[in-house]
């Protein structure tokens, strides 16, 4: 099978900088390692990107390929690709993404930290506010009390695998136009562990780990807003090999409330406001999360009209403050009137009522006026 352009490998351009080529090719054998990609494939393709990388990192072999392509290959020109010890093994990519140096070879049995958990929390809308602390159950894998995290049968132990001695990697030649290359891949006799277990514990199953329900009391502080997630440390899957746990992060979802919006630490709402109420004024009861508050509505005012409760809004979940609470004014049209009302409004506009809007906001009723007018 003809080989693949190495720019099209790496998916770069012809004319890409050191700095890209370089940022490719860690991008795409940190996706293939074998160590970390297990699927069918993965292998040759991390082959094939650092025989590509191996060119185009450096000038003269990239100039050379770009003059003769892939048959500059079997010339003396690209060098480097005669032997394994030139080519290297995977050890020393894995050692750069993941720690180490040298080219030494991971330790599978060597600490690592557990993985991570999500929680979704919802809340209600005054719990968001106030805060509270509440007790969830996660289910998480942790260590076997039975085995100890060792996999074994209790009163035996786990054996060193024969196969790889330990290493939890076999070695692996292949011949290629360039010649052989030695390549690691994970021992499919101990999976990567470096152990054979000969008697596996009847409580795990030989994993070392069990599913268990853990109670965990969470610390909701006041003001969290919707899409937040609050970090506890080490209360995520148990770490390997003695390795430390992970960490637990609850994301908060908040349930939406009948009257009130939020917008940050501010809290939102509208006031109903009879027509009578707005044109005479009153002084007028207004439900805070905090309670209820009197609120002055000064006479004439108008539906849109906000008014701003220094505050009544939600205090700032990193203690820089208190939002405020805004109350929209929404005067209600009465419907269903009785005669005597619909009298009392009859009268109050023959006797003036176009005068107060006239007075309110002139220049928008006289237009409204000369629209009647430019249609006769």
């Amino acid at each position: 099978m003809s080989k693949r352009d190495y720019y099209e490998v790496l998916g770069i351009e012809k004319n890409a900088t050191p700095e890209e080529i370089k940022k490719a090719y860690r991008k795409l054998a940190r996706k293939y390692h074998p160590d970390v990609n297990k699927e069918a494939g993965a292998e040759e393709k991390f082959i094939e990107v650092k025989e590509a990388y191996e060119v185009l990192s450096d000038d003269s072999k990239r100039s050379q390929y770009d003059q003769f392509g892939h048959a500059g290959a079997s010339g003396q020109g690209f060098g480097g690709f005669g032997g394994a010890q030139d080519f290297g093994g995977f050890g020393d990519i894995f050692d750069m993404f993941f720690g180490g140096g040298g080219g030494r070879r991971r330790d599978p049995n060597a600490p690592s930290q557990g993985a991570d958990l999500q929680y979704t929390m919802v809340l209600d809308f005054e719990e968001a506010i106030f805060g509270k602390q509440v007790d969830i159950n996660i289910p998480k894998e942790e260590n076997c009390d039975t085995c100890n995290g060792s996999g074994a049968k209790p009163g035996t132990k786990p054996k060193t695998c024969s196969h790889c001695n330990g290493s939890g990697q076999l070695n692996q030649e292949q011949n290629t136009p360039f010649g052989k290359v030695v390549n690691r891949r994970v021992c499919h006799h101990c999976q990567g562990t470096g152990k054979i277990i000969p008697e596996k514990c009847n409580t795990c199953g030989g994993s070392g780990r069990v599913k268990k329900n853990k109670k965990i009391n969470i610390n909701i502080p006041a003001g969290i807003d919707e899409g937040q997630q609050i970090r506890v440390a080490g209360k995520g899957e148990a770490g390997l090999n003695g390795g430390p746990a992970g960490d637990l992060f609850v994301v908060i979802q908040i349930r939406s409330h009948e009257f009130y919006e939020r917008e940050g630490d501010n809290i939102y709402c509208e006031l109903p406001v009879t027509f009578a109420q707005a044109a005479l004024g009153d002084e007028m009861e207004v439900p805070t999360v905090h309670g209820k508050v009197k609120l002055k509505v000064p006479a004439g005012t108008q539906t849109g009209k906000t008014f701003r409760l220094r505050g009544k809004g939600a205090p700032n979940v990193r203690g820089r403050g208190q939002g405020d609470q805004y109350v929209k004014v929404r005067i209600m049209t009465p419907t269903n009137l009785t005669d005597k009302q619909k009298t009392l409004l009859r009268e109050f506009n023959e006797i003036g009522g176009n005068e107060s809007i006239d007075e309110q906001d002139g220049s928008f009723f006289q237009k409204f006026k000369n629209a009647f007018k430019n249609n006769d």
